[in-house]
């Protein structure tokens, strides 16, 4: 007697996607909580990109692993996320001194912004290549690199980030969820890059 074979089950092409959509939002909100901390922001985002690596591999995951991996990343994070601090005070005083009529002001105020943009950028790439026990200087040097390497998949997180910033100004709540939309386009963005 012959059994009759099963096909498995797959689900629809927009409902795999609308998943991983709902995952992304999901996901932004834990980062949002995470990033409570003011200097935890990395570790945050990293645990995000981490997350949705897993969700898309489907590998499983939830707000466990997510903890566990926020955890680990916080080890190394927080200094990442206090030199960022530090970084942003200092592209302000250029915009302040942009503002106040400083011969050469506005050339300055514009390389710090263009500067503090492509740090975010590279900092968001690192993120999405972070696992435990990597060190977060050889992830940055490395995101670094990609991020001037690579201008068309950095001008991609660019469009994330002004995705999160234009949700911000319209819908402020909105911003929130839509913060994992920005650390899924680094996530493709570096998966990407890998492939290439």
């Amino acid at each position: 007697m012959a059994q009759a074979r099963v096909k498995p089950r797959r689900e629809p092409v927009f409902g795999e996607r609308f998943a991983v959509f709902a995952e992304c939002l999901l996901t932004g909100v834990w980062i949002a909580v995470a990033c409570l901390g003011v200097v935890t922001y990395p570790a945050a985002l990293a645990a995000g990109a981490r997350h949705l690596r897993r969700r898309t591999a489907h590998e499983g995951g939830g707000t466990r692993e997510f903890v566990a991996d926020f955890r680990a990343a916080l080890r190394g994070g927080w200094v990442v996320g206090l030199a960022g601090w530090a970084v942003a005070g200092a592209v302000w005083v250029d915009v302040l001194a942009a503002r106040a009529g400083i011969p050469g002001g506005p050339f300055v105020g514009a390389v710090g912004l263009f500067a503090l943009i492509g740090l975010v950028v590279a900092l968001l790439r690192a993120a999405a290549g972070w696992a435990p026990g990597v060190s977060w200087r050889a992830l940055l040097a490395d995101a670094g690199r990609r991020t001037l390497l690579d201008p068309a998949g950095s001008f991609l997180v660019v469009c994330g980030l002004a995705v999160v910033a234009l949700s911000g100004v319209f819908v402020t709540p909105l911003a929130v969820p839509v913060l994992g939309a920005a650390v899924a386009a680094a996530v493709a963005v570096e998966e990407r890059y890998r492939r290439r």
